[in-house]
């Protein structure tokens, strides 16, 4: 196991949805069940590795050219939980998003708009192929969606300094770790009781979007599910100190609470703890 300091970091943090054995269709059950039983799996670092490899090549590879036959695998209860990685599927659909993130002319340096078109057009060609095809993650740079924050309570925050090596999940020995885990039925619960809140007291607007959009989500996969949410790379650039003190699932749920009564100023009080914990967050990104 690498040191925390020779890991690939990206500072990204993750969403990732672990289905029963029993919602895959054969063959791809059996090839779970198989994958499980392997003494060593390639952790979510050797992924990173590959993927930077293919963007240094000459031209770029922005998206892999084969799906990727990989996943995250859990025992929960007696019961195998499997997470396929599908890198290949959030590969196109991170492509698709960069353009509101990164400026024409750095993006035409990185990658090619000949490499970007041929890119969108494999994905449109893949698209009819496969209409109903959803990632079993989603992933955010630099940041935590306040919305994924409603799926989860503060009793389900795991925070460990130190945590014990996860080679798989990429956690390196002696390396901070900061997840949430729940039921599906727990999650999709509290989506439906927020977006009422929300929607009872808000203008439509980014919060309830997203969360519109997550619930959606949701809804695609079994209900004998476990979801979580890991801060990921983000525990490299944050201090021991703002890691422990995070505890932004229970200030979301604390606002929407205080909307729901009816108390403005608690909500607003729970927001701007939030807004201030993040913006702080996100500064790091610009920083040298």
């Amino acid at each position: 196991m690498a040191k925390a300091s020779a890991v690939c970091v990206p500072y990204a943090s993750y969403l990732r949805v672990y289905e029963p054995l029993a919602a895959f269709p054969e063959p791809e059950r059996t090839h779970w069940l198989r994958y499980a039983e392997r003494e060593e799996r390639p952790s979510y670092q050797d992924e990173l590795r590959r993927s930077l490899r293919d963007l240094i090549a000459t031209p770029p590879v922005p998206v892999p050219v084969h799906e990727s036959s990989d996943a995250f695998v859990l025992s929960v209860d007696g019961v195998l939980c499997v997470c396929p990685w599908r890198t290949r599927l959030r590969g196109w659909q991170a492509l698709g998003a960069l353009d509101e993130q990164l400026p024409k002319p750095v993006l035409d340096a990185a990658l090619p708009p000949v490499v970007r078109r041929q890119t969108a057009a494999d994905h449109e060609s893949w698209l009819e192929r496969n209409p109903d095809a959803r990632p079993w993650i989603r992933s955010a740079v630099w940041h935590v969606p306040l919305s994924w924050f409603v799926l989860f309570t503060d009793q389900e925050r795991l925070y460990e300094e130190k945590a014990a090596p996860d080679e798989q999940a990429g956690v390196a020995e002696g390396a901070p770790l900061l997840r949430y885990r729940t039921p599906m039925v727990q999650a999709r619960r509290r989506v439906a009781r927020a977006l009422r809140t929300l929607r009872d007291t808000l203008e439509e607007g980014p919060l309830i979007d997203g969360l519109t959009d997550v619930g959606r989500w949701l809804e695609e996969f079994h209900p004998r599910s476990l979801v979580e949410l890991d801060y990921g790379g983000l525990v490299h650039t944050l201090p021991s100190d703002h890691l422990d003190a995070d505890h932004s699932a229970a200030d979301v749920a604390e606002g929407i609470a205080a909307l729901r009564e009816g108390d403005g100023e608690g909500a607003g009080a729970a927001y701007a703890r939030l807004m201030e914990r993040w913006r702080t967050v996100r500064a790091r990104q610009f920083a040298s």
